[in-house]
């Protein structure tokens, strides 16, 4: 439900009455919760917001906000806790378990199937279809999913635990987890007895002797065995999920390979930092062994991270260089510098770009392509018909926020401050108002009369007295003129993103510089998905004049391409035919020099 990005309609703080409301709710919805645990969830006096959502498929979804945190969410009247909720009650609701790399492939969107859930030596809880369930990962308490039970525990007993066992709505590492502040699970032993234990560690020793495999239900001691063996084998991440039957060979682990399940487990037990800096070190290589050619330097280092290495993540990870040992990208490429792996040099000033790479660096030559991704000899084969193809023109959607004047020309519709909307969304808003309040003139129709709402928010004071009526299309254009202008922009591939103002078009301007020389300057490339030091170098071949990037005036983290001589018309070509952008996008085209008369 929250593996793609969601549009926030609204944001409010919820008052005393509502609060009360929304406390009986919760402990009807989960009457486990003690009185004291209600209170904490649901406090009287700190701040506790609700928010509405729209998710990517168009549901409509409420969710509340407790210190910065969303701690329940509602679809159709029916309370679901997130899991920064279940950290805090972990035996809020039954909980099933799973292997670690699963929960990649849930915050992907899937749904866990029954393959994948591992059944305790005690037998699995006691649900019924339908039932609300928390998902676990094997040795943490800490929930890490959400959703609800395709069928009955007796169901997936007598399915031979095939098949579809829950459906997920919700997990850590998805967008809703994203809105708050991103922390990780808390290690939460599991609740074992401790003759259980005892009785777990002498069998150890007698299932080292079992063939392996000899048992379809992992137990607690198994529990070693398959956590290595599902990161040793990347493949049973797809089998734990959409598979029916499980290899029998999968719990087979050779005798040889004891080294390396012990360097697994050792990996398990690292920090979220250490794993944050293997992530990067594992893109890094992957990108210039399978990415990037020497044709492609010097390469810009920012586009180098957000173009090459971001394509190289697993899916269900992030890289974050924040929350690396690194804390700067250019940091993590001087180490690698260091290591004459590569050269990064400073062409312009304030503008770094790798200029050399060493690919019979061993380290480059020892890297293994992770499963699921492509070759490097293929992505290098294919490499220079997929970068002539590569760029799509964005989808660029103007929005519009609520401001404060307009509130109470929305307010009726259900919006408040800060709620986003289409231009379609406010014209329907707009209209409903109109014929609810019976403002159309009867006279003529293709008038409105002004009522005290719409005087106070589309008109001028010096207005107020003069103006009664308004023709529809002034009345809807001076509502959008007094909406707080916002766009959205969705890249090919890419989850759209939405940001204040109006995009800022590719502005092109020309330059005079000493002996009279004119240069074409291009700026705002990188706000339409434009690599500049890309564009710099298609012009510079093109007009066989020479090209430079430099930092834009005036604007942190973007450059600009500059160009000997007055190239517009080139510019035009390429951006127009070439890149499918929008004219209204594109500033300055009317520079273009003259094309002079035959003689």
């Amino acid at each position: 439900m929250f593996a793609r990005a969601f549009r926030v309609r609204a944001n409010t703080n919820i008052k005393g009455s509502d609060r009360r409301k929304l406390r009986s709710e919760v402990a009807a919805a989960f009457p486990t919760l003690s009185t004291e645990q209600l209170a904490e969830l649901v406090p009287n006096k700190e701040e506790l917001n609700v928010i509405k959502i729209h998710s990517h498929k168009g549901e409509a979804i409420t969710v509340y906000m407790n210190h910065r945190n969303p701690i329940l969410f509602e679809v159709e009247k029916v309370l679901y806790p997130t899991v920064y909720t279940l950290w805090v009650y972990p035996d809020l609701l039954p909980a099933f378990a799973t292997w670690p790399p699963v929960l990649q492939k849930l915050a992907g969107g899937a749904d866990l199937m029954l393959p994948g859930v591992v059944v305790p030596p005690s037998g699995l809880p006691q649900v019924r279809r339908g039932t609300l369930c928390a998902v676990t990962l094997l040795g943490n308490r800490a929930p890490v999913a959400v959703g609800v039970a395709t069928m009955s525990t007796e169901e997936m007993l007598a399915a031979g635990m095939k098949g579809k066992g829950f459906a997920v709505l919700h997990t850590h590492l998805d967008h809703l987890w994203e809105y708050g502040d991103k922390s990780s699970p808390p290690t939460l032993a599991p609740l074992v007895t401790d003759s259980a234990a005892q009785e777990s560690a002498g069998d150890e020793e007698e299932l080292q002797g079992k063939e392996p495999g000899s048992s379809c239900s992992p137990e607690p001691e198994q529990q070693v065995d398959i956590r290595d063996l599902s990161l040793k084998d990347r493949d049973t991440c797809t089998d734990l999920l959409g598979e029916e039957e499980l290899p029998e060979d999968r719990a087979a682990a050779p005798a040889e390979g004891a080294s390396t399940e012990e360097q697994q487990e050792a990996e398990d037990s690292r920090t979220p930092q250490e794993q944050m800096d293997a992530l990067f070190n594992q893109c890094f290589f992957h990108a210039l062994k399978c990415r990037v050619k020497k044709s492609d330097l010097p390469l810009l280092t920012s586009t180098f991270l957000g173009s090459h290495m971001v394509s190289c993540c697993p899916a269900g990870k992030q890289l974050d260089i924040k929350k690396s040992s690194y804390k700067k990208f250019s940091k993590f490429l001087q180490c690698m510098q260091q290591q004459r792996i590569l050269q990064v040099k400073e062409l312009s000033k304030g503008v770094e770009s790798i200029v050399d790479v060493d690919w019979k660096h061993p380290d480059i030559k020892a890297f293994a392509v992770p499963e699921g991704f492509s070759s490097a000899s293929a992505a290098q084969d294919s490499k220079s018909e997929d970068r002539e193809q590569v760029y799509h023109a964005p989808e660029i959607i103007p929005l519009y926020g609520v401001s404060t004047k307009m509130i109470p020309l929305f307010q009726e519709s259900g919006h408040r401050k800060g709620s986003i909307l289409s231009s379609s969304e406010v014209r329907n808003i707009i209209i409903n108002y109109v014929k609810s309040n019976e403002l159309v003139d009867e006279a003529n129709k293709n008038f409105v009369k002004v009522d005290a709402i719409l005087c106070d928010c589309l008109l001028d004071k010096s207005e107020q007295d003069e103006i009664s009526h308004l023709k529809w299309d002034e009345l809807l254009s001076r509502c959008l003129e007094r909406l707080q202008p916002l766009h959205q922009v969705t890249f090919s591939g890419q989850e759209p993103v939405v940001r204040k103002g109006n995009i800022e078009p590719i502005d092109i301007s020309i330059a005079q510089r000493s002996s009279n020389k004119k240069v074409t300057i291009i700026k705002n490339l990188e706000l339409y998905g434009l690599d500049p030091q890309c564009v710099a170098n298609t012009l510079q071949q093109k007009v066989q004049a020479s090209a430079t990037i430099s930092p834009a005036p005036g604007a942190k983290d973007r450059v600009q391409v500059q160009i000997q001589g007055n190239q517009i018309h080139h510019l035009a070509k390429m951006l127009l035919e070439e890149y499918q952008l929008p004219r209204k996008y594109i500033q300055g085209l009317e520079k273009a020099p003259k094309l002079g008369r035959k003689k």
